[in-house]
């Protein structure tokens, strides 16, 4: 494993200090969870609290002029970063969750992974028509989870305000799959 990740960079070069600060905070795990995956796990990050509270700050500033009504974070790490984020924006938080998690009726999206499939779920009482939600997750790569999820917000009449990641693997093109909706995200894995 690995705490200094060379390929981990900003995604503009005047946050390139930000980049290097959260960078050193993110663990790479190989061949997790199958072979040839190259796991970067948050656990380190959101355990120091410093580091913790720098993402935090620097997402909510990101999204503070998308007027938002919503957050809805994506199990599991999206909630880690996307609760703290509406507490900080005074805005209500939307869990999505994966198959037999919410209790009241669902809506659904299913997904491809980079290794495997899956689907998410929301309550249809979640989001009321043409409020505004911002995506969160801790990591963008295939874009098929935040994909799904946008799916869902529209499916019950919301508008997808952003997508808000702490980190882009870029080189597998999410964002290009993702497009028309705005992707801010706080470093970038692009070599690998």
């Amino acid at each position: 494993t690995s705490l200094t990740p060379s390929s981990c960079k900003a995604k503009t070069a005047g946050q390139q200090s930000l980049a290097v600060f959260i960078c050193k905070y993110i663990r790479e795990v190989p061949d997790f969870p199958k072979p040839g995956i190259n796991f970067k796990d948050i656990s380190t990050l959101v355990g120091d609290a410093d580091a913790f509270r720098h993402v935090i700050r620097t997402m909510t500033e990101a999204a503070a002029e998308l007027k938002i009504d919503l957050i809805a974070g994506i199990e599991s790490r999206g909630f880690i970063f996307g609760a703290a984020i509406a507490e900080k924006m005074g805005v209500g938080f939307i869990p999505v969750r994966k198959p037999g998690k919410l209790p009241y009726q669902t809506i659904s999206a299913s997904y491809a992974l980079e290794y495997g499939e899956n689907t998410l779920h929301m309550h249809t009482d979640a989001i009321q028509p043409e409020q505004r939600v911002l995506i969160v997750d801790d990591l963008l790569a295939t874009g098929g989870t935040v994909g799904a999820t946008c799916a869902l917000v529209e499916k019950l009449g919301g508008k997808v305000a952003a997508i808000s990641v702490v980190i882009e693997l870029s080189f597998l093109g999410a964002r290009e799959k993702l497009n028309p909706y705005k992707v801010l995200s706080l470093v970038d894995y692009s070599g690998e």
